[in-house]
């Protein structure tokens, strides 16, 4: 039989009356993932999926990466499927696991019975199994406490199964079942992190960039479209609203106080992404900000630049320290093309002395110059929507 995977739930065995529909969504993004190396089955019996190749054809290794970035999924598992009996199991070990055994200093067998009419329990299985590996492996010890491999098999409904240690998964909660929300992404670190971590909590995401040519180039903007393109290696394809907002800065440095500059901006910012992100039925708005970090995200200027929404918003790394979410970024893919030095339009006219303290009533004040309304529909106007995708379909 072919080599399959199991994937483990995780807090989705939570879910009560509603754990049915987070399943069939979880399938549904595995069938997305896997669908690009070939034709897999993918179906779900007491707490686990099982992805199993139709035929030979298939990459297999390309399916198990991919499965690697569903949220969802607590742990995951190459195994070998076989007959339910101690001949067949043990066979299976032995050509399934037996190089990596052999490289051991120590192992045990640990067994699960799901299928209660097998005749042994999971004791006696994993004795029976582990004192046939013991005298095929004299070279390597049995140490039931701490081993150095550990050999499964869990015996199921369909069949038994064999493998090694598994893998952590992605976590979280399929996407899907957390609503929709609209992220700011800059071309910086932090917020691809952001929208990975908010995807994970199941909620599907669009992008929002602010783009000022000729003050950012088109590799800034380049870059900005390969870290979605990146992010939906986990949440799926996207839209990214690509906004002009040239003319907005260059009214802000004309018009306003230089050390309002980055705030007022910010406000924009906030009330051009909550039009864009209603247009796409986004219920909340995203940001990489993390307090303390610069001038404008201290308590009280995420306060005053948040004050234009009356969306949700969502900061997921606001607790967390730069070397965090670098590790994060790293592990997600992001970062290597976050660092590439093209400009941000976030350091374009910045103040040398900004206002980290302000008062809502002196921005407003500072900010009156301005034809706001107008200033926002001509940016609105002046958006590209870019589509975005990890694989090529």
């Amino acid at each position: 039989m072919n080599e399959i995977f199991l994937l483990k739930l995780g807090e989705i065995v939570l879910k009560g009356q509603n754990r049915r529909a987070f399943e069939n969504c979880l399938k549904g993004n595995i069938r997305r993932s896997v669908k690009h190396f070939g034709s897999f089955r993918v179906y779900l019996k007491q707490s686990t999926i099982y992805v199993e190749p139709e035929d030979e054809s298939c990459d297999v290794d390309g399916a198990w990466e991919a499965c690697g970035t569903v949220f969802g999924i607590a742990s995951m598992c190459r195994c070998r499927p076989c007959e339910k009996n101690l001949d067949a199991i043990y066979d299976a070990v032995l050509s399934y696991l037996g190089d990596e055994l052999a490289l051991a200093k120590s192992f045990k067998v640990e067994s699960k019975r799901a299928d209660k009419a097998f005749p042994l329990n999971s004791i006696q299985l994993s004795q029976e199994i582990g004192g046939r590996l013991a005298e095929a492996f004299p070279q390597v010890l049995v140490d039931v406490h701490h081993p150095d491999y550990t050999v499964y098999v869990e015996v199921r409904d369909f069949a038994a199964y064999v493998h090694g240690p598994a893998q952590p998964g992605a976590g979280g909660l399929p996407t899907g079942m957390g609503g929709r929300a609209a992220v700011l992404l800059s071309g910086g670190i932090d917020s691809p992190v952001a929208g990975y971590m908010i995807a994970k909590r199941g909620v599907e995401i669009e992008c929002i960039h602010f783009f000022s040519y000729p003050y950012t180039s088109e590799k800034a903007k380049e870059k900005v479209l390969e870290l979605a393109r990146l992010m939906t290696r986990y949440c799926g394809r996207m839209t990214v609203d690509v906004v002009g907002f040239t003319e907005i800065q260059e009214a802000i440095r004309d018009h306003c106080p230089e050390e309002y500059f980055t705030l007022i901006m910010r406000r924009f910012m906030m009330r051009i992404a909550q039009r864009i992100a209603k247009y796409h039925g986004c219920r909340a708005l995203v940001t990489g900000e993390n307090l303390g970090q610069v001038a404008s995200q201290t308590m009280e200027a995420m306060a005053v630049t948040g004050a234009v929404v009356d969306l949700p918003l969502f900061h997921p790394l606001i607790g967390m320290d730069k070397e965090e979410i670098v590790t994060i970024a790293r592990r997600i893919g992001t970062l290597e093309t976050s660092i590439l030095p093209y400009e941000d339009c976030c350091t374009v006219f910045t103040p040398k002395h900004p206002k980290t303290k302000p008062v809502l009533s002196q921005v407003e004040a500072a900010e009156a110059a301005l034809d706001v309304e107008a200033l926002i529909g001509r940016a609105l106007e002046n958006t590209e929507k870019v589509q975005v995708k990890y694989y090529d379909d």
